[in-house]
């Protein structure tokens, strides 16, 4: 079937994860993370997601504000920076304050005017989703914000996948799922969505049971594959 309804992962796909070391590493009162902000933001992200999947194994669900604090202060603390109560607060402030990716407007204003479905499916809480999504000026490009909260447990559950075909009322076979987490679109693609995998970083495929049915740079290219 023809797809209608373009879904997005928020954080590292349309958001840009690592903008709040980057803008913090730039201001002077926190000339500490300089020269290690990279290595900062990755240990970060990493830990958010690490944190994520433990808890939906383990039944032990917090949102995601709870997992992006605790992944912080893992990661502060493997920098060396533990105990900067300034620099926590101020990296927290602007996790609020994500940027999109450059190529993002104008290829969501693409899906709209091609007249399909567009929305987010995150792990992000609703206030953390509103937020991104107004700093970022994309409010009028999105038909939904979906989060896992409704169904209490983080992505990859199934429930989460759910989400979708209930908002939108669509087939598994008429969504294009993208997300930047390799493993996020291979679980999708197990789920039965069509899906592209976000690349920035020239990974490696995950070694799962399931592969990204498409591979690109950036989003730029979403729209051809959803036949905008």
């Amino acid at each position: 079937m023809p797809i209608t309804t373009c879904i997005f992962d928020a954080y590292g796909t349309l958001f840009d994860v690592a903008a709040a070391a980057r803008q913090a590493a730039s201001e002077p009162d926190f000339s500490a993370i300089a020269e290690d902000w990279p290595q900062l933001a990755d240990h970060w992200r990493l830990k958010q997601l690490q944190y994520s999947w433990l808890r939906a194994v383990t039944d032990a669900h917090c949102d995601f504000w709870r997992v992006t604090q605790d992944g912080l202060d893992w990661a502060l603390e493997k920098t060396g920076h533990h105990g900067n109560g300034a620099l926590r607060d101020r990296l927290l402030q602007l996790y609020w304050e994500l940027g999109a990716y450059p190529e993002v407007p104008e290829m969501l204003e693409t899906l709209k005017s091609a007249g399909l479905n567009t929305a987010i499916l995150s792990n992000g809480s609703p206030a953390m989703l509103q937020g991104a999504v107004k700093s970022a000026g994309i409010e009028g490009t999105l038909d939904a914000l979906l989060s896992v909260e409704s169904v209490g447990i983080f992505k990859p559950d199934a429930r989460v996948y759910d989400l979708v075909g209930a908002e939108f009322g669509c087939a598994r076979d008429e969504v294009l799922f993208v997300s930047s987490n390799g493993w996020d679109a291979a679980a999708a693609t197990g789920y039965g969505f069509t899906t592209a995998w976000v690349n920035r970083g020239q990974d490696p495929v995950d070694r799962l049971p399931w592969t990204p049915a498409h591979t690109l740079a950036d989003l730029t290219g979403i729209p051809k594959l959803a036949g905008a």
